[in-house]
């Protein structure tokens, strides 16, 4: 099984993609998730970003991983994302850089204690 990773940073995460190496069915869509390990104290509102097009995914919990399934209407087999972590009660979300996500990928959004 191949594995890519692909470190990305930003003012306080940094993401990493490491893909499903499975085969894709017309009938059977795979699922693509986002896990943000949140180990700050601060709950962060999570949302997916393609182009202009922003898709708030839920909160990931201080102190936590969260899952979320990145809706299917935002992928188109290849799909460039980027994700924004908005600290509940904060001033600034921070925006990840551009990550290519195929169907079926894991990508893991780690955002560190501050």
């Amino acid at each position: 099984m191949n594995t890519r990773s692909i470190l990305l940073s930003l003012s306080f995460a940094a993401l990493a993609c490491a893909p499903k190496q499975q085969a894709i069915t017309p009938d059977l869509r795979e699922q693509t998730v986002l896990t943000v390990d949140n180990q700050g104290f601060i709950d962060m509102t999570i949302y997916a970003a393609r182009g202009p097009q922003r898709i708030r995914l839920g909160n990931a919990t201080g102190n936590g991983k969260t899952n979320f399934n990145i809706p299917p209407a935002l992928m188109s087999g290849l799909t460039t994302l980027h994700f924004v972590a908005d600290p509940i009660g904060g001033r600034r979300a921070s925006v990840s850089e551009e990550i290519t996500v195929a169907p079926g990928d894991t990508i893991v959004l780690q955002i560190p204690p501050v």
